[in-house]
């Protein structure tokens, strides 16, 4: 195995640690009632990510979309395996992505849209 890569990585899709890339995370459990909104948006703003966190349908999972170095990326991903207080992680789904879209932070996303650019979504601060 070559250093700097991960197992079955082939050189032309290696990601350097630098690189902004984009991570989609969904986790199962009780996740919600218990502050995960809080717990997550605190740790993504302490590594300098960007993008949201949203209470999906039926009560048992949240999704996560967070942009910006894969280092930091990988630190939030561990914080979303133990979850708050409170919390019981009981499966994380994870895939990693470009960056793509430009947020501005990280926040709580309570509304998605429909239809229309993200400057529709309702935020909160």
């Amino acid at each position: 195995m070559q250093r700097g890569r991960s197992p079955g990585e082939s050189r032309s899709h290696r990601i350097k640690v630098s690189d902004e890339v984009g991570l989609h995370v969904v986790v199962q459990g009780r996740v919600q009632g218990v502050s995960f909104h809080c717990f997550v948006v605190r740790k993504a703003r302490s590594l300098a990510l960007k993008g949201y966190v949203y209470n999906l349908p039926g009560g048992g999972s949240v999704e996560v979309v967070a942009e910006g170095d894969r280092k930091g990326l990988e630190e939030l991903f561990d914080h979303l395996n133990q979850g708050p207080t409170g919390s019981v992680v009981q499966q994380v789904d994870v895939s990693w992505t470009e960056s793509s879209v430009d947020y501005e932070d990280f926040r709580v996303v309570y509304r998605m849209p429909v239809d229309g650019p993200w400057n529709n979504i309702s935020w909160a601060v």
